[in-house]
């Protein structure tokens, strides 16, 4: 594997973030505490990796062009900019969101876990989408 792999890794990250987000969601609607928490320590340590191969990848090949045009261009950076943005708000939604839980303030952590959930699965998902439009479509 090269650096010039890192993007369909980068993908299958965000994919299985995704993956684990919902299935950490519906474990603990199931009243599964104890498997929630690994599941969603296990999505964050995905977003870890993703973040670090997303930095070395960036770091060595820079940015690459959207090559589409038309209205597949305004769609793919309308997708982008909003991905973008959030993406730089998971981070400290998600520490928030499990500083809550291990410290036990549970009513603070549903409550930040609401809003941080959502976006967190947008961005996982454009992530991937993104990937799609830039270098399979």
């Amino acid at each position: 594997m090269t650096v010039r792999d890192l993007p369909a890794v980068n993908a299958s990250l965000n994919a299985l973030a995704t993956v684990l987000l919902i299935y950490g969601y519906r474990l603990i609607r199931q009243g599964k505490r104890e498997q929630h928490k690994r599941v969603m320590l296990s999505a964050f340590a995905v977003s870890i990796i993703f973040l670090i191969c997303y930095l070395v990848y960036h770091a060595e090949v820079g940015s690459v062009p959207y090559q589409g045009q038309g209205a597949m261009r305004i769609i793919y950076f309308t997708i982008l900019i909003s991905h973008v943005i959030l993406a730089a708000i998971v981070p400290v939604l998600a520490i928030m969101t499990l500083w809550r839980a291990f410290q036990e303030r549970f009513d603070k952590h549903r409550r930040i876990a609401k809003i941080t959930l959502p976006i967190w699965l947008y961005v996982s998902i454009t992530g991937v989408i993104v990937y799609l439009m830039l270098y399979i479509f």
